[in-house]
């Protein structure tokens, strides 16, 4: 089997055109903990999380993904890194230490995405007010806002599916555990490719117009679907827009609610699915109507979800609905 590169999708970059208003954002509302400024950078994390930062908000036109950070094993998972990424005529060379974690490597995947690994990592060390009674927590459980407690995973935009899922896989280690075809043709629409036991850190859709680049949701963990409906409450009571869920996705079987941040971006929070350890999976298949988005099938998907970031070049600026073009609602 291939060998075990990368340890976990450690941080993402959001560009945001209101750098202030995101950031308020992201500690009232969705209960992260301010680590770091630098520059127009704002870094970010969950009560939950051990390293320094999972999260950077960047000031830009927006709203988009800045880069993709993912943490390797250790030192000579890197390397072993870095070695493929080079033969794949992919990378960009290394960038030196930054805020949070030690140098980096840059590659830029067959989708266009700025992507990273490394291993040198910053570990959070809480102020006395934060400590948790528990010591195997980095901190005491947040009760502000809806409380992530972690970095879950990063949807994008691929104008082939299975080759960037492939590509991932074949390049460093990533495991292809699901996939949907729409309903009448032959057409990969969405995959979901994973570093650990759940069923993804990456999830990929199809981008319609053929983008480079673009990005869909950033995800963060609940511990419970109960904290997830609990979310549902407080963005209303916060006065943000819901805009698909709460509902549960057939792959994977996860919990989910989206909604967007001051900057457009759209964020899920997202909790529960299957656990996988199978060494040898063989990715399943789904159509939309066996109910690959909506697992009970009663809960259409708003067209504003296929809504991408940046825009692309078409009318909407929308990836498009495959699930609706081929007559499932």
């Amino acid at each position: 089997m291939a060998r075990r590169l990368l340890s976990q999708l450690g941080h993402l970059e959001i560009i945001t055109p209101r750098l202030e208003e995101s950031t308020r954002f992201m500690i009232d509302v969705l209960g992260l903990e301010e680590s770091a400024r630098d520059g127009e950078s704002v870094y970010l994390r969950g009560w939950g999380e051990w390293l320094h930062n999972s999260i950077v908000l960047t000031q830009g036109d927006g709203p988009a993904i800045g880069h993709i950070g993912w943490r390797t094993e250790g030192p000579e998972e890197l390397d072993l890194a870095v070695e493929r990424l080079e033969a794949s005529g992919r990378g960009e060379g290394w960038v030196g230490p930054t805020v949070g974690h030690g140098r980096a490597y840059r590659f830029r995947s067959p989708a266009g995405h700025l992507e990273e690994v490394y291993w040198e990592a910053e570990r959070w060390q809480a102020p006395p007010e934060l400590r948790s009674t528990f010591p195997n927590r980095p901190q005491a459980r947040s009760t502000r806002g809806v409380a992530a407690r972690q970095l879950d995973h990063v949807t994008v935009l691929a104008a082939d599916v299975l080759e960037l899922a492939n590509w991932k896989c074949e390049t460093l280690g990533h495991r292809f555990m699901e996939w949907t075809e729409a309903e009448d043709v032959e057409l990969p629409v969405f995959a979901l490719v994973s570093t650990n036991e759940q069923v993804h850190d990456m999830g990929i859709v199809i981008d319609a117009e053929g983008g480079q680049g673009r990005a869909h949701h950033v995800a963060f963990w609940l511990d419970g679907p109960a904290d997830v409906h609990r979310a549902a409450e407080v963005l209303l009571e916060a006065g943000v827009s819901i805009e698909y869920g709460p509902g549960r996705h057939g792959m994977g079987e996860n919990t989910f609610l989206y909604f967007r941040e001051p900057g457009g971006a759209r964020i899920e929070v997202f909790s529960g699915g299957y656990r996988n350890y199978v060494a040898d999976w063989e990715p399943i298949k789904w159509k939309p109507s066996e109910g690959s988005s909506d697992m009970y099938r009663n809960n259409p998907m708003p067209d504003s979800m296929m809504e991408a970031f940046p825009a692309g070049t078409g009318e909407t600026g929308s990836v498009g609905n495959p699930w609706a073009l081929e007559g499932v609602n």
